[in-house]
């Protein structure tokens, strides 16, 4: 199993990213994918995620309104559109997956990608 993050970059306040994250490897049961991300001396947080086998999504509140999590099954790509970014945002980015459920506790995920850093700045 592999994720790959990739489209992170440098940007200002109020500007967008889209967050690509390409899987491969996987059997038909990792249905789950999610995102998370890690600013220097915090916790990993849990951002948004999507369960294809039941088409459930969730976001968190820090996010929610700015942020869209969407799959692209035929490409075995997930995203993270990211609008209306700030500064509190910066961090290293990563997808993930697990067997059952969405869930933004990061110890339930069994694989991971490398990480995409993300920088908002002016």
């Amino acid at each position: 199993v592999q994720l790959v993050e990739s489209g992170g970059g440098l940007v200002q306040p109020g500007g967008s990213l889209r967050l690509s994250c390409a899987y491969s490897g996987f059997t038909l049961d990792y249905q789950v994918i999610g995102w998370f991300r890690q600013a220097p001396g915090k916790e990993r947080e849990g951002l948004s995620c999507t369960n294809d086998g039941v088409g459930t999504i969730y976001y968190a509140d820090s996010v929610k309104g700015r942020f869209t999590i969407s799959r692209d099954n035929a490409k075995n790509t997930v995203y993270l559109q990211m609008n209306s970014l700030k500064p509190e945002d910066t961090a290293v980015y990563y997808c993930a997956t697990q067997l059952y459920y969405c869930s933004d506790d990061a110890s339930q995920y069994d694989y991971w990608g490398q990480g995409t850093q993300v920088t908002v700045s002016s």
